[in-house]
């Protein structure tokens, strides 16, 4: 099958719907209801389908919201350009190796852009024209920035960073913003503050696919996600320099912001709570007591009829994103760390990494533990390293938990290690840990391996063999309903 790159969220959105289930969702509220049915829909249904809202309470036909359009594994591997016939440890690979091979190209400006079909600039502002979402029955207020790709741009080296943090709408021309302590764009947004200055910033909600994972996905400092973006769609992505900042804003998205984020000391507003990935209410001013860098508004840019990308987070039970780009990045950094014969890694939420290894040595079990919380794609607010045998698949919750139920001697299987990497959105973080801004926590590492001295005498697997379970899950797919592989 051909491999498609998508302009924009309305082409990836029409193919989806052509290899996966969707359903389109009308008169349904902003106000909870639709956030309610998202996590049902994710929590319960087996490769949740795509999820289209109009006709939204208090909104026009046409201002809609599409929402888990990356549930579904192919529907990644669709918005990543790769075969959605594969199994997802094999996507996995695919996809690392796409991000490692990708030759950087560099945006290309366009004079016309279709999110500038609407200008709002002035007193028109206003972000609530849009069908913003109250997700969590506790949320501070409505988040606009869920699948957002904010931008801007380093003062000294001018290197431009893309990533994806939460805003919330607090007035009609005034977001807040909450970036966690280390991100690339907070440390850009400190140096203007130092020097007393706002930060210029532009925002996109709704966008092409691959521009929503590249603005995800953590690179090297001085690394733009905008050049490494043009590398994976093999073409350079289309941009043009906003009126009000000069940043450069993806041409195809559906809604696009400018504005400004003065120094924290000189404006800023209580934040949150948010209900995050954690499956908590944190962080904003949730357990700080500080208030948060707010975004001015200047300028709103959209497309006739747009589509807000909802990504609000949903606790770790149900899935918004089914193949864990992450993995295959931590993959890739095991290996040049030099841990041999790794056979599968996966990131169950981000508390969670399991990899596989084919057992070589004494100790190959604990020197790939260790190299999962030194790689940088797993360094960051872990919670839990699993290694298993090359029998078990890694993306298989069944298969890990059996391998930890029966190969883990709790006495001498399991280690704990202080002091590593956190993020202020740990809810497990003692509230003295927080207040001194110490964020770092423990790890804990399950060796679900058959123990190496005597592996040839642990008993053998009774389950059918994986050859030929694929062959009558193949031939019977027609009479049983058997979920995709």
């Amino acid at each position: 099958m051909e491999a498609q790159v998508f302009d924009d969220l309305r082409q990836y959105i029409a193919a989806a719907k052509q290899m996966s289930a969707w359903k389109e969702i009308t008169g349904a509220d902003w106000n909870l209801e639709i956030g309610a049915l998202i996590e049902a829909t994710a929590e319960l249904i087996a490769q949740p389908p795509l999820l289209i809202f109009d006709e939204i309470k208090d909104y026009p036909r046409g201002y809609r919201i599409v929402s888990l359009p990356y549930a579904d594994f192919r529907r990644v591997a669709l918005a990543l350009g790769l075969p959605y016939d594969k199994s997802k440890l094999e996507l996995v690979r695919l996809a690392s190796k796409k991000i490692r091979s990708a030759k950087p190209l560099p945006p290309m400006e366009v004079g016309r852009a279709p999110v500038m079909e609407n200008i709002m600039t002035g007193k028109d502002v206003n972000i609530l024209k849009f069908p913003v979402l109250r997700s969590h029955e506790t949320d501070g207020g409505r988040y606009i920035g869920t699948g957002d790709v904010i931008i801007n741009s380093d003062p000294d080296s001018h290197y431009v960073n893309m990533g994806t943090y939460r805003m919330q709408v607090h007035a009609p021309d005034l977001l807040g913003l909450w970036i966690s302590p280390g991100q690339q764009g907070r440390q850009i947004c400190m140096k203007y503050w130092e020097k007393g200055q706002s930060c210029p910033i532009v925002a996109t909600f709704g966008q092409d696919p691959l521009t929503f994972m590249a603005s995800m996905t953590k690179f090297p400092w001085q690394t733009s996600e905008l050049d490494v973006l043009g590398g994976l769609r093999g073409k350079p992505l289309e941009v043009f320099r906003g009126p009000v900042t000069g940043l450069p804003i993806p041409a195809h998205a559906e809604i696009a912001i400018e504005g400004f984020v003065p120094p924290p000391r000189e404006e800023a507003r209580d934040e949150g709570p948010f209900g995050e990935w954690t499956g908590y209410y944190s962080g904003g001013t949730v357990g700080t007591g500080e208030p948060q860098p707010v975004v001015k508004v200047k300028a709103i840019y959209h497309r006739n009829d747009p589509i807000l990308d909802d990504e609000a987070p949903l606790w770790p039970g149900a899935v918004r994103f089914d193949l864990n780009l992450r993995a295959g990045l931590l993959w890739d950094q095991l290996e040049s760390a030099g841990i041999q014969d790794v056979v599968g890694v996966y990131a169950h939420s981000n508390y969670l990494y399991v990899v596989a290894i084919r057992q070589r040595y004494a100790g190959h079990a604990r020197q790939a533990a260790h190299a999962v919380i030194a790689c940088s794609a797993a360094a960051r607010h872990g919670r839990y390293v699993v290694v298993v045998d090359e029998d078990i698949d890694p993306t298989n919750l069944k298969e890990v938990l059996w391998a930890m139920m029966t190969r883990v001697d709790p006495a001498t299987d399991i280690e704990t290690i202080e002091g590593c990497w956190s993020t202020p959105l740990d809810p497990r973080m003692p509230p003295e840990k927080r207040a001194a801004r110490d964020h770092s926590n423990s790890r804990a590492i399950f060796y679900a391996v058959r123990p190496f001295a005597w592996r040839e005498k642990f008993p053998k697997v009774s389950r059918t063999g994986r050859e030929l379970f694929d062959q009558v899950v193949k031939k019977y797919s027609d009479i049983l309903p058997f979920p995709p592989r």
